[in-house]
């Protein structure tokens, strides 16, 4: 039975070595069973900060070399940005071996149109975040940053994770999390009944009417959560690292 998996929010670092290692394992468990392994869904915040490709770091290097491996034995490999690392690009993709996706994407999971995505457009009522957000997804704003030199990209991205950090001590957990009118709306603009994101760090399956279901994964801080979809189904996966 084939098999394909969901992860979201690892947010690996040179800081986070037992969620890197936990990574690796996974990566290579699903290596070794490549043959009923259909494809790996990286929903975004995969690393802590992305600062640009040219910022070659060993860290980067293995995650793109352990991909690749991955990729090369049979395995397809689906990227879409978080809010931490939406400044990966085609280069450091090709690398992976991994497809950059748009910011929402149907995709057909085993029959049933499904909607992917990172999950952070869907907390509108946090207005201070959705304008960064629609800032830096911007072209005009990236391709800024990116010509910038890379010590000061280093200490932009710093600033821009301290600002976010004090920032969330101020907001109220509710504003944080999805606005379930948006919920709704993103559900009837993809005519879609399943929808798997990440962001929130609220892992959970939120049952809803007309047969709606929205999976969402957890961060990797304590523990490893990952989606197994089959022809049998979802479901949300806790592991320990």
């Amino acid at each position: 039975m084939n098999k394909t998996y969901f992860i979201a929010d690892l947010h690996l670092s040179d800081d986070t070595s037992l969620i890197n290692q936990g990574f690796f394992s996974f990566l290579e468990n699903l290596k070794q069973n490549a043959n009923s392994v259909d494809a790996l869904y990286i929903l975004g915040d995969f690393f802590e900060a992305w600062i640009g490709d040219d910022n070659h770091t060993t860290l980067n290097q293995q995650v793109a070399n352990e991909l690749n491996q991955l990729n090369q034995a049979g395995v397809k490999l689906y990227f879409t940005h978080g809010n931490r690392d939406f400044l990966i690009k085609r280069k450091y993709a090709n690398a992976c071996g991994m497809t950059l996706l748009p910011e929402q994407t149907v995709i057909d999971l085993y029959g049933t149109p499904t909607l992917v995505c990172h999950g952070d457009e869907l907390c509108t009522d946090d207005i201070e975040y959705q304008k960064f957000r629609k800032k830096s997804r911007s072209w005009w704003w990236q391709t800024l940053m990116l010509n910038l030199p890379l010590s000061y990209r280093q200490k932009k991205a710093a600033k821009i994770r301290a600002h976010s950090n004090q920032s969330k001590k101020m907001k109220s957990q509710a504003i944080m999390d999805v606005n379930e009118r948006a919920v709704s709306n993103m559900f009837t603009k993809f005519n879609v009944s399943q929808m798997i994101h990440g962001h929130t760090h609220r892992p959970n399956v939120h049952k809803y009417d007309n047969n709606k279901t929205r999976y969402v994964l957890g961060d990797w801080y304590t523990d490893l959560w990952y989606i197994e979809a089959s022809n049998e189904g979802l479901e949300l996966i806790k592991e320990p690292l």
